[in-house]
């Protein structure tokens, strides 16, 4: 039997219509884990990104380094506990074009791989729900007394999604023959450039400057409107 084609997909803002990251951030802050000052320190790229003045990477940024600032000393049950939560009430916030296409690569064959910087213990949920077969996200590691001592396992490959590829692919004995990936942004860039048919969706300025000079298939979704550019 021949290997399987990887079909890899960015989560937050590919898959989800939205960033799982800060969905959980926000709820910690709600449920008083995290200090009301927590969102101080990501308000003003926040405000910039909505008012589309800023950069939505530097928001995001902002929001990652806030919850590995914030995560140390908490319970881990107490947080995936209201992971939890975040999936119950909004894991079908997805968009159309990628959620069926995970459908139709999978009775193709093809294995579903997802990658995002959004913590494992929320990915790990969202990939089950959305049919994937292997998740990578931030693994927060945590301390005998089960609480997260702010330390993050294997940071740099996260990072790397294309390195992150490449492991699945390794230890899947997974086929680079026929690949597809789909991302967002121009942090997917590595990995989009790994497979065989890199597709950029809802691209922003960076990436889909990227995808023009390399003749990828760019993909919009506006409301319920799939087209292509």
């Amino acid at each position: 039997m021949g290997k399987r084609p990887v079909a890899a997909f960015d989560i937050d803002g590919t898959v989800f219509r939205s960033s799982l990251f800060i969905e959980l951030a926000e709820r910690l802050i709600e449920a008083g884990l995290f200090p009301r000052a927590a969102r101080e320190t990501y308000e003003r790229e926040q405000k910039q990104w909505l008012d589309r003045k800023g950069d939505y990477e530097a928001y995001i940024e902002k929001v990652v380094a806030t919850f590995g600032a914030q995560i140390k000393g908490l319970p881990y049950e107490e947080v995936a506990n209201l992971a939890g939560e975040v999936l119950e009430e909004k894991r079908d916030r997805v968009y159309r074009y990628t959620r069926d296409r995970i459908k139709a690569l999978k009775q193709r064959g093809y294995f579903i791989l997802g990658i995002s910087l959004s913590p494992k213990f929320i990915i790990d949920g969202f990939g089950y729900e959305h049919g994937f077969d292997k998740v990578y996200g931030t693994f927060y590691a945590t301390g005998p007394s089960n609480q997260f001592t702010g330390e993050v396992d294997d940071k740099e490959l996260i990072l790397n999604k294309a390195a992150v590829l490449q492991r699945a692919v390794r230890k899947e004995g997974l086929a680079l023959e026929g690949s597809i990936a789909v991302g967002d942004t121009e942090s997917d860039i590595p990995m989009l450039e790994a497979v065989e048919q890199p597709v950029a969706f809802n691209p922003n300025q960076k990436l889909y400057a990227h995808a023009k000079r390399r003749g990828w298939p760019i993909v919009v979704e506006r409301k319920d409107v799939i087209y292509e550019i």
